[in-house]
């Protein structure tokens, strides 16, 4: 995707909320995207970097085009980008999202680990 395709980026992992995304996360890595009839249908691409290792990150589709087999497609695709680069590809979903994670057992995933997460934010300026 092009930096000219990122507001759609975000717009649809504004709906979506695959979890953090935001205006210049895209520049982190190899996002690719699918259209249907110019509309931004669904994307997956890259975030973190470890060494030796690659984050498929941002995988979600729009509500109007889900049950096409687009995140399969597009999670197939990142992960075989990854593996070109000879890197091993990991990922983390919600344990609750079992279509995303049936998806992923689908590409290829194991599940290793579960862990807690926990989101802190500051306090709102009326609170302090």
């Amino acid at each position: 995707m092009k930096p000219t395709d990122f507001p759609e980026l975000v717009a649809l992992a504004s709906l979506t909320e695959p979890g953090p995304f935001r205006d210049h996360t895209a520049n982190l890595g190899g996002f690719v995207g699918i259209r249907v009839d110019g509309r931004l249908a669904a994307m997956a691409g890259q975030r973190l970097a470890p060494t030796g290792f690659a984050e498929v990150s941002a995988v979600c589709t729009h509500p109007d085009f889900r049950g096409r087999g687009y995140a399969q497609a597009l999670v197939a695709t990142v992960t075989r980008e990854i593996h070109s680069l000879g890197r091993m590809p990991f990922l983390t979903s919600f344990e609750a999202n079992t279509g995303a994670v049936r998806i992923y057992q689908q590409v290829g995933f194991v599940h290793r680990r579960t862990f807690q997460l926990a989101v802190l934010k500051p306090p709102s300026p009326a609170r302090q």
